[in-house]
């Protein structure tokens, strides 16, 4: 039975094959992955001391406001960090890089972070963060919601968490902390677009494998990205697919949309979409 994926294929280090592939696989499902996002890494001379280049193509223009006297060049002034995704944590090594900070990161900067909460949502993002030389935190929450209340239990220090992050971040994990008295200070690092291959790949695939028997969706972006297109091409057979969401967010974004949400994965992980995605295709859904 063929699954559609609206994501990245990734390599896992160990086996060489995307994780989600790997597992779907083990339950006989037949998955295809197609990217519906792509990011530019955006200008950030608060992370690289004023540095004035680009570390994307964002054009001026439309250059965000940044928030000024946030620097990964000084731990001292924050009580933490917090990454909700990968691409954020991918910006600050680029940006790192960018300003010629990678040996005072290795030297003394990591060690000053790893003093320091790092706080994350799952591990894609978590092991991001540890190939960076930093201890995460909280990658079992699973969602945005679960992390603010696991850092709104532990955290009590006044200054400020650095959380660098995309234009299209959901605002409910600053709204917890906010609420709870927590401080923190946002930095947008990157920007979410479409992947220009979104309908050539949708085409293809349709036109080659057919109608799938499901597809996922990992983020509400993705969705909007995307919708439009799966419904041209499913044409009336929409009906047919079962529509399954990586996580709470993207399935009331679903349900806003009025697709009918056939499973939820438990956690955001590889294992957990599988099983859910099985149980969907059964008889008995989840």
């Amino acid at each position: 039975m063929k699954v559609l994926l609206l994501k990245d294929p990734k390599e896992d280090d160990d086996r060489g094959q995307d994780p989600y592939i790997r597992e779907l696989g083990l339950y006989g499902l037949e998955a295809t992955l197609i990217p519906v996002l792509s990011f530019e890494f955006l200008s950030l001379p608060s992370f690289s001391e004023k540095n004035s280049g680009r570390c994307g193509t964002w054009p001026a223009h439309k250059m965000p406001l940044l928030l000024s006297g946030v620097q990964l060049s000084h731990p001292e002034g924050y009580g933490g960090l917090i990454f909700t995704s990968p691409r954020a944590v991918e910006a600050v090594k680029l940006c790192l890089e960018k300003a010629n900070k990678t040996e005072a990161w290795e030297t003394s900067l990591k060690e000053k972070w790893n003093s320091k909460s790092v706080y994350v949502v799952g591990n894609a993002t978590a092991s991001l963060v540890s190939k960076i030389g930093l201890d995460p935190e909280g990658e079992n929450c699973g969602n945005a919601e679960k992390l603010a209340e696991y850092i709104c239990s532990r955290e009590s220090s006044a200054l400020p968490l650095l959380f660098p992050c995309g234009n299209l971040k959901r605002e409910t994990l600053p709204r917890m902390l906010k609420d709870k008295g927590v401080p923190m200070e946002s930095i947008t690092v990157y920007q979410t677009i479409p992947h220009p291959g979104i309908q050539g790949n949708l085409n293809s695939y349709y036109s080659q494998q057919g109608i799938p028997a499901s597809i996922t969706f990992f983020s509400p972006s993705g969705l909007s990205y995307s919708l439009k297109h799966i419904q041209e091409l499913s044409g009336d057979s929409i009906d047919q697919i079962k529509f399954v969401a990586i996580g709470p967010t993207t399935a009331r974004a679903l349900a806003a949309q009025g697709l009918p949400v056939s499973c939820t994965a438990e956690s955001p992980t590889p294992r957990a979409l599988a099983a859910g995605i099985r149980t969907a295709l059964q008889p008995h859904r989840c």
